[in-house]
């Protein structure tokens, strides 16, 4: 399908908006408040690098019979150059809902474009997933009972981590138990690069075919890996439930699990309403529930 000059900067328009952050003084756009029953630990170091720190939030009580609490690692979006994890849109709702119940979460910085390519930006997910997976014990947390979590841009980093375990294994990580891929249309970069596409994807990923690849998810896979949750939103126009659905057939044909949960949210409504107690978050929550009696445990199941 070809679009015409004024279609095709709409689409732009609309893609860098809901990547990006909302615009100053949205109230996704400010810092997340501390809930009374959760304890922030701020810009906690990954690496040397000013990007590389998370935030760290831990729950006020134990998360079963006084058992390590399961965790969550979020990573954020804004078009693999802006986003911050401290922002109300990543975490406000996921905190309130599931640190207050006992999980763990974790809200991972990168570096961004065009300082670090995605490929670096992966390499940075996996140096966190290995630091959290080290300092679990001393939060109250289970570094063998990690969910991986991200939204757009941070969507494609997780999945690309969980489809190529590599990442994470270089890093020092240990095994995961999945991850949550929260919207993100570049799942099979090759195609979606060869299509009419947003303007920044050119700027980000390059004109390389070879490194479009090397990022591509879907071509990261080479055999059973960690179970994967795609949720797609069935508003955008440029869409992503379809290369969603391709990633997941490619997962499931090489003997891995993956599910495709669309949903009539926008891009941005996906992450931010992520944690609000309704079906879409009960839906992902029996995701999680299944991928660990503990896990299942903590979300009351």
């Amino acid at each position: 399908m070809h679009l015409n000059r004024t279609a095709s900067t709409a689409l732009m328009a609309c893609a860098l908006a809901v990547s990006a952050a909302p615009a100053p003084g949205a109230a996704q756009d400010r810092p997340a408040p501390q809930a009374a029953a959760v304890h922030r630990l701020a810009d906690v170091p990954y690496g040397p690098h000013l990007r590389q720190r998370m935030d760290v939030y831990l729950p006020a009580r134990a998360a079963t019979a006084g058992r390590p609490a399961p965790v969550i690692l979020m990573v954020h979006g804004g078009a693999w150059s802006l986003g911050d994890k401290a922002r109300g849109g990543v975490v406000r709702e996921k905190v309130a809902r599931w640190a207050e119940r006992g999980f763990v979460l974790v809200s991972a910085n990168y570096r961004l474009h065009p300082g670090a390519d995605p490929l670096q930006q992966a390499q940075d997910v996996a140096a966190a997933l290995a630091a959290v997976q080290a300092q679990a014990a001393r939060w109250g947390g289970d570094a063998g009972r990690v969910v991986l979590m991200g939204h757009s841009a941070g969507a494609h980093l997780v999945a690309l981590v969980n489809a190529a375990p590599a990442f994470a294994q270089r890093a020092g990580a240990q095994p995961w138990l999945g991850a949550v891929a929260l919207d993100s249309a570049a799942l099979d970069l090759p195609a979606l690069m060869a299509a009419p596409h947003p303007r920044f994807y050119d700027r980000v990923f390059g004109t390389d075919p070879a490194f479009w690849r090397q990022a591509s998810p879907w071509h990261a896979l080479a055999g059973p890996v960690p179970p994967l949750l795609l949720v797609c939103s069935t508003e955008r126009a440029d869409a992503s439930c379809g290369p969603a659905e391709a990633m997941a057939r490619q997962a499931q044909a090489l003997g891995g699990r993956a599910e495709v949960l669309p949903q009539a949210l926008s891009h941005g409504e996906i992450n931010a309403q992520l944690g609000r107690d309704g079906g879409y978050t009960r839906a992902v929550e029996r995701f999680m529930a299944s991928l660990d009696a503990q896990v299942a445990r903590t979300l009351g199941f």
